[in-house]
Order: C-alpha cells, then sequence, then structure tokens
C-alpha cells in the first residue's frame, strides 16, 4: 500500500525527515513476519517475543490439548515448547517459516512424552478442541446436547484408533498448517503427508457417517478441498 507523507505543498514533514508529497510502501504485518519478530527476540526484542506468543499460543495449545486429551499434560508440554523456543532463539535460523519450526518442536515434545509415558492416548481430564465445531444453534436442548456428546465420542473414539502418524498429519493440518509444513515437521515427502492425511480423513468420515444426518461433519476437508 502507497501512502502520500503530508499535503501536496513542497515543505518537509517534521520528525520524518522526508519532503512532504513523498510515497511511503507500508506493509502490513503478516505471517510472513514471524521470523523477524524471532530475530528481534533473539536481539533481545522482549516485545517481539510477546507479539509471536500472543499470534500462535491459541493453535499450539489446541494441537497439544487433541493429541494429549488431558489439560494438565498439554498446559505441561505447551510450557515445554515455548520454553525450547526461548532457549533456541540464539540459533534460530529463518529458512523455514517460524510456524513449521514452533510446530517441530510441538511435534518432538509429544513424541518424547509419548516415549516418556510408553502411552499414546490418555483418556482423564479431557480438554474441548475440534468437537466443540460440532455445536449447533440449539445446542442447548438436550436432545441436541445428547446427539453432540454421542458424536463427539465417537469422534474422540476415532481419532484415538487412527495410526499415530495418521493423527499427527490431521491435527497438524487441522491447526492450519499446509501439507509441506506438515511434511517438514514430519521429515517425510510431501507425498507421504498427503496420503496419511488422505487415509485419516476417510478413516474419520467412515466412523462418524453414521451419525452425519443429526450433525453433517463439515469441518473435515480433503486436502487441497
Amino acid at each position: 500500500m502507497l501512502v502520500r507523507v503530508g499535503g501536496a505543498r513542497g515543505g518537509r514533514c517534521p520528525g520524518l525527515g522526508l519532503d512532504r508529497g513523498t510515497r511511503v510502501q507500508l506493509r502490513p504485518m503478516t505471517s510472513d513476519d514471524d521470523g523477524e519478530l524471532m530475530l528481534r527476540y533473539a536481539r533481545g526484542d522482549m516485545h517481539a517475543f510477546e507479539a509471536l506468543y500472543r499470534r500462535h499460543r491459541g493453535a499450539l495449545y489446541r494441537y497439544l490439548a487433541r493429541h494429549t486429551r488431558n489439560a494438565e499434560t498439554a498446559s505441561d508440554l505447551f510450557q515445554e515448547v515455548w520454553s525450547k523456543v526461548i532457549v533456541s532463539r540464539d540459533r534460530y535460523e529463518p529458512r523455514a517459516q517460524f510456524r513449521t519450526f514452533l510446530y517441530r518442536i510441538a511435534h518432538n515434545c509429544f513424541i518424547d512424552y509419548c516415549r516418556r509415558s510408553s502411552v499414546r492416548n490418555e483418556s482423564s481430564g479431557a480438554v474441548d478442541g475440534w468437537e466443540s465445531a460440532l455445536a449447533g444453534s440449539e445446542q442447548d436442548r438436550p436432545d441436541t446436547r445428547a446427539e453432540q456428546a454421542q458424536i463427539t465420542a465417537r469422534y474422540r473414539a476415532a481419532l484415538s484408533a487412527l495410526p499415530a502418524e495418521q493423527r499427527d498429519v490431521f491435527l497438524l493440518y487441522e491447526s492450519g498448517l499446509s501439507l509441506e509444513e506438515i511434511a517438514a515437521i514430519s521429515a517425510v515427502g510431501p507425498e507421504t503427508a498427503k496420503s496419511r492425511l488422505r487415509y485419516a480423513v476417510a478413516k474419520l468420515r467412515a466412523t462418524l457417517a453414521p451419525l452425519a444426518e443429526a450433525f453433517p461433519v463439515t469441518a473435515i476437508h480433503e486436502p487441497g478441498a
């Protein structure tokens, strides 16, 4: 976006050191600026870190919560991920998007957690995730709430039954990452990531199909759709 400094008359614009009428290119803040924010944080700019944290905290926590299905575990991993981001700030190189860097750390933290605990899923302390989108406009009606609980339980069971690599790709995709980013995070090729996602979507749709009449499952999309 181009803007003109000052009015049409000549003279200098106080404080900017620009002639009046000079056109200045303004670039809006986008996710592409994440790398620059991380570099600024590495140089000691705490405001840059705060901006990164605000921008990514919600999606990151939901990703971990959907994986663990345990609020306490998700919170612990959430803190661990950001701690690793802080420790890694001096070594960060913006060769890939910051989001890829962040979710690779989250992915590895969850894998390490599973190795430590020798489990892949937990059922206690369940937290709301994607399934909260199933609520309709009449969600407070007892019959609607019962149907919603039924499809939520079936979704959770179907998600837990997915092979670990398919579940991880699906949750990364639902977090808004591209197939290229998912491939980089999972250390596989883009076609492998796409294949895993298609299998995951197909299995989830098949499991939820019997309830689709009551709650059409529109939140599960094919890659590229």
